[in-house]
């Protein structure tokens, strides 16, 4: 994505639009349609990618005991479906949707965290979440989705860690006693952050989900945030025509 003006936001009660690019609720999908150049090969990127939730959940879990951040799991199950004009950029599948909101700063509030989504044999999903709060405190949470939105919150296998990532931030996921995880896909590598498919076991079932590291005190270092200026492109001035 780009950063770009406040001239170039718009929100309604169904639609999220930032420049060229929008997320809109249909009432049973959430469109989002991408118009983008992506960097650094300056290549146009453009398309849809539609999700298709199972179910809406109504759950709001706090990161912290004041409610300053707080995490949103939509949908945790869903079909999506790509469209990109960009080869090999074209397909279905199993996914989700989420989101964080917080009043803070997270390298302020967080040392670091890692969170991880891993889909069922029944279209549900088990999503794990802990955190090292800057106040001492740890957050640690599983939760089971069902296909149908119905959130439990379970008693979680215990954290294991696995292979750090190219960049060496730790990482480490919930898993059966004797497990180790795996990576088996590669799909964000930085000095601070690192996304990627895991395979893991909970409960003896073996799945391959969404897991992500997040080191906030590599974050905060003044060496690294200038890298982010560099990664990610910058706009102003653009408005909207219509």
């Amino acid at each position: 994505m780009t950063d770009r003006g406040q001239a170039a936001l718009r929100q309604s009660r169904n639609r999220f639009e930032v420049g060229p690019s929008k997320l809109t609720w249909t009432g049973s999908q959430l469109l989002i349609d991408i118009d983008e150049v992506a960097w650094p090969r300056m290549q146009r990127l453009k398309g849809r990618v539609r999700v298709t939730p199972s179910a809406i959940t109504s759950v709001e879990l706090p990161l912290k005991q004041d409610g300053s951040h707080v995490w949103r799991p939509f949908a945790p199950s869903s079909e999506i479906e790509v469209d990109l004009n960009q080869p090999g950029w074209q397909w279905t599948g199993h996914g989700y949707f989420d989101a964080n909101f917080g009043i803070h700063a997270l390298e302020d509030d967080f040392s670091y965290w890692t969170w991880g989504r891993f889909p069922t044999r029944d279209n549900g999903a088990y999503c794990f979440y802990d955190a090292s709060v800057r106040d001492g405190s740890e957050l640690a949470v599983g939760l089971h989705f069902g296909a149908d939105g119905s959130a439990e919150v379970i008693d979680a296998p215990p954290r294991t860690r696995f292979a750090r990532s190219k960049w060496l931030v730790r990482r480490e996921t919930r898993a059966d006693p004797g497990y180790v995880p795996q990576q088996v896909h590669d799909m964000l590598d930085a000095p601070f952050y690192c996304r990627s498919a895991v395979r893991t076991r909970v409960f003896g079932e073996e799945m391959v989900g969404v897991h992500e590291a997040l080191d906030l005190d590599r974050f905060a270092s003044p060496l690294l945030k200038p890298m982010l200026a560099v990664r990610v492109p910058r706009r102003s001035g653009w408005r909207f025509q219509d």
